[in-house]
């Protein structure tokens, strides 16, 4: 039985990392929603950019805000599954960053159009300090891991102060100062963890993962959906809008069958396991939310209303495929797959590349991810629980 304070707050103790039935809680499932709001308009905002042709830019943009969201999450959901008490303060706090979460969607357009990120970076500012109060809160009661949970509150502090800084540089200096801040918040973790050590759950945190990859996917469900939508008011467009919709949805299943097939508890086994999994699922995920806006692209191809043409607007959606298919081959199912499926993941993820050279959009893409598919139904991941032993540090 849990002992509370005269505050009703529960003492943030280290959390169990073999707790049976672990899952994600309530509170984890409404906080990932505002993240809904803002995957959704960075991704339209993608999309806008590579329609009107503005191809690097875009990118770069979308890379920008993205990480804000991306480690946003990741560091709220790495902290939940060390420390989560669910009282009063910890959802007191984790709203104040559900907020700062709304805020930065709002200044999503402003950074893609006018280059101005001061509204990103506020909200973003707001989220993190948030996060370092509940670090500082868990250095009350976190017994051998109080050391690691003091740096995650310095280091984080340090870098939000730079990033408030960053906002009185010049244009050409603050990109610049952009790459060094972002290598700090990365470093952050690292240097936390190599000083000290906090818990996590594999099963929890990757219950987690496959949760906001549903969320990605979902945008790429409704990029489907709008081809159906589009097809109604374009009549001269009908059959291929609605081919797009169709194939989307055949890829789209595709990526969720592929990335549920390993077991992907096993992927984050040590310290450098997670590290790579947690660092390396930024790429996934983004190529997730991009490969929604590469169907609005193609979407928009078809209907004539884009400056970008055939066959570099399919690569708005093949590019991200084969980053997403690549991306979790490498984290979680080559080290639980034989030589059939390590020899086919890969090549499949590459094939797809092939596919604006044909005429007809995704055609291809669905025969290679539903082939793909077919070759896991045949196969079965191998089983390593053997070795399901992990080091009880996260990052």
């Amino acid at each position: 039985m849990t002992v509370e304070s005269r505050f009703r707050l529960v003492p943030m103790r280290p959390r169990d990392p073999d707790e049976e039935g672990r899952t994600a809680s309530t509170l984890e499932l409404f906080f990932d929603l505002v993240f809904v709001v803002a995957v959704s308009i960075a991704a339209v905002s993608l999309h806008h950019a590579l329609t009107e042709g503005h191809v690097l830019e875009g990118i770069l943009n979308y890379g920008i805000v993205f990480f804000g969201i991306w480690w946003a999450w990741m560091n709220f959901t790495w902290f939940a599954t060390s420390f989560d008490t669910d009282d009063w303060l910890y959802r007191v706090l984790t709203i104040v960053q559900m907020g700062g979460v709304l805020v930065l969607a709002s200044g999503i357009k402003p950074a893609f159009e006018d280059h101005d990120y001061s509204v990103l970076i506020l909200a973003y500012v707001v989220m993190r300090l948030a996060l370092v109060a509940q670090w500082l809160r868990a250095s009350r009661s976190a017994g051998q891991a109080r050391r690691a949970t003091l740096i995650y509150a310095g280091g984080i502090t340090g870098v939000q102060l730079l990033w408030l800084a960053s906002l009185l540089l010049p244009e050409s200096a603050f990109f610049v100062a952009l790459v060094v801040l972002v290598g700090a918040e990365l470093a952050v973790p690292i240097v936390a963890e190599r000083t000290g050590s906090t818990p996590w759950h594999p099963h929890h945190i990757t219950e987690r993962y496959g949760l906001f990859t549903l969320i990605l996917l979902g945008e790429s469900l409704l990029a489907s959906a709008n081809a159906i939508i589009e097809a109604l008011h374009e009549a001269d467009h009908l059959t291929p809008l609605i081919g797009v919709a169709a194939l989307t949805l055949i890829a789209t299943a595709a990526l969720w069958w592929i990335y549920f097939w390993p077991p992907h508890h096993h992927a984050i086994s040590s310290f450098s396991s997670s590290l790579a999994y947690g660092y390396g699922h930024f790429f996934i995920f983004a190529a997730a939310g991009a490969f929604s806006a590469g169907i609005e692209v193609e979407i928009d191809v078809l209907t004539g209303h884009s400056e970008l043409h055939q066959p570099w607007a399919s690569l708005a959606y093949t590019i991200p495929l084969t980053v997403f298919v690549l991306g979790i081959w490498a984290l979680a199912i080559r080290p639980h797959a034989d030589r059939v499926v390590n020899t086919v993941l890969p090549l499949a993820g590459l094939l797809v590349l092939i596919d604006p050279l044909i005429p007809v959009p995704f055609a291809l893409t669905a025969v290679i991810l539903a082939g793909t598919v077919a070759v896991l139904v045949w196969k079965q991941p191998i089983d390593t629980g053997a070795q399901d032993v992990h080091d009880t540090r996260s990052f």
